[in-house]
């Protein structure tokens, strides 16, 4: 949740011209892997959590490759909050799905 709300935070500066393009999609990104770990976790199966865990690293995965694109267009500085967020969030999420995984055999 902290990094969405970094997210929301550090791309609230973005041109207005990206408002329906990167920011938008930036903020969707962001949005789906809590979203998808709280959807993993209601469900009946560990099988299922391990999905949406998936799920959610795919989405981790799509906001990296966004954040680094709005460095390299000069949107974002490769210092912000958002940025640092998405690297610890990584780490968390994939030690979970591999903490799950473990646990499947």
């Amino acid at each position: 949740m902290k990094l969405v709300e970094d997210v929301y935070q550090d791309t609230e500066s973005f041109p207005h011209k990206e408002v329906f393009g990167l920011t938008a999609q930036i903020r969707r990104s962001a949005i789906s892997i809590p979203s998808n770990l709280a959807e993993g976790s209601a469900r009946n199966s560990r099988k299922e959590l391990v999905q949406f865990v998936g799920i959610s690293c795919g989405s981790l995965a799509e906001l990296q490759t966004q954040l680094q694109l709005a460095v390299r267009l000069g949107h974002l500085a490769t210092e912000a909050q958002c940025v640092s967020q998405a690297t610890r969030v990584g780490k968390l999420v994939r030690a979970l799905r591999s903490s799950l995984r473990s646990g499947e055999s």
